[in-house]
């Protein structure tokens, strides 16, 4: 039979995990960001496969690709070390460049052999056949992320982070736009409401709205990384206003959109951007990292599992888009009752959680808390996993 489904990663699954090499230039879908330590891995690893001791101690000898799922959370069920990709995938990166397509119903199949395993393509839920076995046919594709593929990681919580929030190096939006008055004198505007703004529009006409930018202090160094501006909401251009700072100045009026919180006079304005999602592979830093959480996103002073938190490492550290790192908890210092000292001791560091970079600056990025046993709170250390 033939698949029923456009093939992607499956390919890969049963041809380069199994140990063998395929042939598929046409499955050029997409460029995605590899490291040239999962090309050396991943190539090693399509011919010999995965160590058993990678492998989780509950890894299925079989699973079926549901909707919902995540690469993410697959790698967790069969490997110990989710960002370890490369190791699981197997990808023959000049070949095949987009390793990230899987789709619902199809199934993996886990083979063991000779202290390694592979991962090999099942028949596909809902299929046919005599033997249960699958075509394999590479075929041209155009992919994007609402082509029922699943993504690496619960996309829906990072998207609308995307737009939301901005780190500026200096406070740029002191200058920016702004909300000077609102219909009725009102003091708060909310969806679908009138608001007047002065400033250099530029010809724009869809604007973000942001409160005015905080900075973010090094919790270690105590220097100021950047200034972050809290995301209010959106707005359109509905009659343009007259040059500034003329004495027949009329403000450009607004019509308020979306909305995170109520507008108010004084929030700044900025151009909203062209929107480009991107399906994120994680992977290890290639080199140690050591640093400090600046904030929890938001008004919360502590982060749980799914929430946001500011990172003291930008683009200039090194730090990258995929980026997975080790959470830790700071070890208590407790006495020792067993001597008549009773001396003081510190325990060791315990890691306690895993952050998902997904957004990067100058010197600062934002992560995701994949994982977490207790609250996560700014000065909580994070390193390389």
């Amino acid at each position: 039979m033939t698949q029923r489904r456009p093939l992607g990663l499956t390919t890969i699954y049963a041809a380069l995990l199994a140990g063998a090499l395929i042939s598929a230039p046409a499955l050029a879908a997409g460029d995605y960001p590899i490291t040239p330590k999962q090309r050396e891995t991943a190539q090693k690893v399509a011919q010999a496969g995965v160590p058993l001791s990678e492998l989780s101690p509950n890894a299925p000898d079989t699973y079926t690709v549901k909707r919902g799922d995540t690469l993410w959370g697959i790698s967790s069920i069969f490997l110990k070390s989710p960002w370890r990709w490369p190791e699981l995938w197997g990808m023959n990166n000049d070949q095949i460049r987009n390793p990230h397509l899987i789709y619902p119903g199809q199934v993996l199949v886990l083979v063991k052999a000779d202290g390694r395993a592979r991962l090999q393509l099942g028949r596909e839920v809902g299929g046919s056949g005599t033997n249960g076995d699958v075509k394999l046919s590479p075929r041209v594709r155009s992919t994007g992320l609402d082509d029922g593929s699943i993504t690496s990681i619960p996309q829906h919580l990072i998207e609308p982070f995307l737009n939301e929030a901005i780190v500026l190096n200096t406070d740029e939006l002191a200058s920016a736009p702004r909300v000077v008055a609102a219909q009725e004198n009102r003091v708060w505007m909310t969806k679908g409401e009138l608001a007047y703004a002065r400033g250099e529009f530029n010809g724009d006409t869809e604007y973000r709205i942001f409160r005015q930018a905080k900075p973010l202090v090094d919790p270690v160094t105590r220097e100021v990384l950047g200034y972050e501006a809290a995301y209010v909401g959106t707005a359109d251009v509905v009659r343009p206003g007259s040059a500034a700072g003329t004495p027949e100045e009329v403000p450009t009026t607004l019509r308020i959109g979306l909305v995170r919180q109520e507008v108010g006079v004084g929030d700044r304005l900025a151009p909203i951007p062209a929107r480009g999602y991107t399906n994120y592979m994680p992977h290890a830093p290639s080199a140690p990292v050591d640093g400090r959480i600046v904030s929890v996103y938001g008004d919360a002073i502590n982060a749980g599992q799914n929430q946001i938190v500011a990172l003291n490492r930008g683009s200039a550290d090194g730090m990258e888009r995929g980026h997975v790192l080790a959470l830790w908890r700071s070890g208590r210092t407790v006495m020792d009752t067993t001597t008549e000292a009773k001396d003081a001791i510190r325990l060791p560091d315990e890691r306690h959680g895993s952050l998902f970079v997904f957004q990067v600056f100058d010197r600062v990025s934002y992560a995701l808390v994949l994982t977490v046993q207790e609250p996560v709170t700014a000065g909580d250390r994070f390193t390389q996993p």
